[in-house]
């Protein structure tokens, strides 16, 4: 536990925040990190952490229309006992768009970060990795959201949850 909290606190340390959303998520995870006993567990306290994904591939990103929000998003969620952010965005996106996703070669790669409340009173301390997918059409499975789709960056763009705006625009960027 230790160690993932030192690897996933190096990672934000080293984020380089460029916008003020960026830069207040930044900031509150470095605090919520430190304050927490156990920030990767969601039933030890209403501020943890999240493993999230944006997708890209020659057809642009993978969004989803969550069920409950009824906004485009990127999948991701919360984590399983001792699993890693990281981990969690690769097992929640291969959940939720039924694609072959893996991460960039290199390992995993932190693409975006953001603080947002969620379902309940909680808090999200979400981390976004940068996951790459072949062309195929997405299959999610019975009891996920069945509008799971590729868009264009521009029409990506139009339709995101703002909070994903900066992050998609950093993928867009990575994916040239």
């Amino acid at each position: 536990m230790a160690d993932l909290r030192h690897a996933v606190r190096l990672a934000v340390m080293s984020f380089d925040a460029h916008t003020p959303r960026e830069q207040a998520a930044r900031a509150t995870f470095l605090d919520q990190l430190a304050r927490l006993d156990d920030p990767f567990d969601q039933a030890a306290d209403p501020v943890h952490v999240t493993g999230s994904a944006i997708v890209v591939g020659r057809r642009g990103t993978v969004l989803h229309l969550h069920k409950r929000l009824r906004r485009w998003m990127q999948p991701g969620g919360h984590l399983d006992a001792g699993e890693s952010p990281w981990a969690a965005a690769l097992r929640e996106t291969v959940e939720e768009t039924g694609l072959a996703v893996a991460h960039p070669a290199g390992g995993p790669r932190l693409i975006h970060l953001d603080v947002h409340p969620a379902a309940r009173g909680h808090v999200h301390l979400d981390l976004r990795y940068l996951l790459e997918a072949p062309d195929a059409d997405p299959a999610p499975p019975p009891g996920e959201s069945a509008e799971v789709a590729w868009f264009g960056w521009d029409g990506a763009l139009e339709v995101a949850d703002a909070a994903l705006v900066d992050g998609l625009a950093r993928a867009r960027r990575a994916s040239r």
